[in-house]
């Protein structure tokens, strides 16, 4: 027997597709012609968010995850900080031991242990799209 709560999502869902696709169609504009994408082959984009026990300390309530965000600030390369992660682009030479780099700054700067959640994505062949290109339809 399903749950109750699955159920009632199953008969909901043709009605939520509807709307949302009628609400994008509606309301969104049409996206303006994009450039010819510049990256190169390999070029990586990664999230990381990182959950340290403790945040931080009682006097600097998120001491260890600005510390893993002033490693990503110092890297020199393009991030984005966001509330519940932040997104950093580059070469995946850089990228990999940043990534590394970031965990294990919340340790240094003294969390009794973190755990650091990663998502990647990059392409084999040049022209893959930067962050820029993935959400500027959706900023002001």
């Amino acid at each position: 027997m399903a749950h109750p709560f699955f159920s009632r999502s199953l008969r909901l869902a043709p009605a939520l597709l509807w709307l949302a696709a009628a609400t994008t169609h509606a309301a969104t504009p049409p996206a303006p012609a994009a450039a010819p994408a510049s990256t190169p082959a390999g070029h990586v984009i990664a999230e990381i968010q990182v959950l340290p026990r403790p945040a931080g300390t009682a006097d600097d309530r998120y001491r260890h995850v600005d510390a893993a965000i002033a490693v990503i600030q110092a890297s020199g390369l393009r991030h984005e900080v966001h509330a519940l992660g932040t997104v950093v682009e580059g070469p995946p030479e850089k990228i990999w031991p940043l990534l590394q780099a970031i965990h294990q700054a919340t340790l240094a700067s003294g969390a009794e242990r973190t755990l650091s959640v990663i998502k990647v994505s990059s392409a084999a062949q040049p022209g893959g799209p930067t962050v820029e290109e993935l959400v500027r339809k959706f900023r002001p």
